[in-house]
């Protein structure tokens, strides 16, 4: 029987790319949440890629270091419309969504916006910034 070429688990994917997503909005480096974790850049790297696992005890304290509970991790994975995806050979999820979150000015976009301490100076700037789209569309 010849072996099966596994590519990237979904979920593996998926729970590095809220690692990462989490760790630009708070404005660390993969070398900041290394030392954290006590471990290398390259690690970190690793995990946020997908290529290596986070086990249950690691995911804890990425938890605790990024400040959000263990569900932030699995938020929007849907596990029906993800099932195939290794066995189709495909290494990444794609799509609109997945590439404008984890764009470098989305995190600073974000970061900016909560650094804005009125309320309703924030609606304000969701509601101009949703009448921009409009007028571009």
């Amino acid at each position: 029987m010849a072996k099966k070429k596994l590519g990237i688990h979904p979920v593996d994917h998926h729970v590095g790319e809220r690692i990462k997503a989490r760790r630009n909005i708070m404005g660390l480096s993969q070398q900041d949440l290394g030392e954290a974790l006590d471990l290398t850049y390259q690690q970190v790297q690793k995990y946020e890629n997908g290529m290596n696992r986070v086990v249950a005890s690691r995911l804890f304290e990425l938890g605790r270091i990024l400040k959000v509970g263990i569900p932030y991790f699995f938020e929007g994975l849907n596990p029906n419309t993800q099932k195939g995806f290794a066995e189709a050979g495909q290494t990444s999820f794609e799509g609109p969504e997945e590439n404008v979150m984890s764009k470098r000015e989305t995190f600073d976009l974000v970061r900016a916006y909560y650094q804005i301490e009125d309320p309703a100076l924030r609606k304000q700037i969701i509601e101009m910034a949703k009448a921009m789209g409009k007028s571009q569309a």
